[in-house]
């Protein structure tokens, strides 16, 4: 069955951070294929008209009403946008103000909110990002004791971004290792990560994802071949195996995911 095609819309008076959040919703229905088309900082009625001429614009072009996720703070400026013709789905209408009736207060609307942090918070991510950054790929020792987790891994699994992503969104001090043929000939972990076996979560991949990932760094080489790639990864996870290390498979798994595994695994 060939797929639908859609245009899917994300709309927003800040960012557009919190509706592209709800995207996720769209990948529920894999028989739909979506072009994604986001409109941020919609804080005015000259930007909502704009707005509205390109979701009638994408009406006309592709047949179908377009959906459109949208988080808008002014009761004005939404009723006005929705004068076109498309599917809302309404972060306002469907969540906030529902919530608002049952609390029995009026939520805050201005853009921005559901992103706010207090200076503490901002200030603890950053300094997570700085160290995140500081100790990627094994970059230095200094300070490792420090670390809520360490992951470790063959080149190319997801150690990088989900480090990052660990530091940005939840202020997680991540460090990350990655495993070479000198500690498989060893069969042991890098000698500077004695003592934090507590730390450390592992990332393992399927061969096929890697020997892809790899031959877009270095085609034709023995680091991406197929046969060194399953060579790695089994002598990886034998060594995961043996020194009880928890750990899981980054082939399919969002950052996201990825991030709230690891996060689970701190805090058990």
């Amino acid at each position: 069955m060939a797929n639908n095609k859609r245009i899917a819309f994300f709309i927003s008076d800040g960012t557009g951070i919190t509706a592209g959040s709800l995207g996720g919703l769209l990948s529920h229905f894999p028989e739909t294929t979506f072009e994604h088309i986001r409109i941020p900082f919609t804080d005015t009625l000259s930007k909502i008209d704009d707005a509205q001429k390109r979701i009638a614009n994408s009406k006309m072009i592709n047949g179908l009403r377009p959906v459109v996720i949208m988080s808008i703070g002014n009761k004005d400026h939404r009723s006005e946008l929705k004068e076109v013709d498309a599917y809302y789905i309404d972060l306002f209408d469907i969540f906030i103000e529902p919530l608002g009736k049952e609390l029995k207060e009026d939520p805050l609307t201005r853009p921005g909110v559901s992103h706010s942090i207090d200076g503490l918070n901002y200030g603890n991510r950053m300094e997570a990002i700085n160290f995140a950054l500081g100790h990627d790929d094994g970059m230095t020792h200094t300070g490792l004791n420090q670390a809520q987790v360490i992951l470790i891994g063959v080149s190319r699994c997801g150690k990088t971004p989900t480090s990052i992503y660990l530091a940005m969104q939840f202020g997680i001090k991540a460090a990350n290792y990655p495993l070479i043929p000198e500690d498989f000939e060893r069969g042991t972990l890098p000698p500077i990560l004695d003592g934090y076996l507590d730390k450390i979560f592992g990332l393992t991949i399927k061969p096929e994802r890697l020997h892809s990932l790899r031959s877009e760094r270095r085609p034709d080489s023995l680091y991406a071949s197929l046969s060194n790639c399953r060579e790695e990864i089994g002598l990886a996870e034998e060594l995961m195996k043996r020194l009880r290390i928890p750990n899981t498979d980054s082939t399919s798994r969002s950052v996201e995911e990825l991030s709230a595994i690891i996060i689970q695994k701190i805090k058990g």
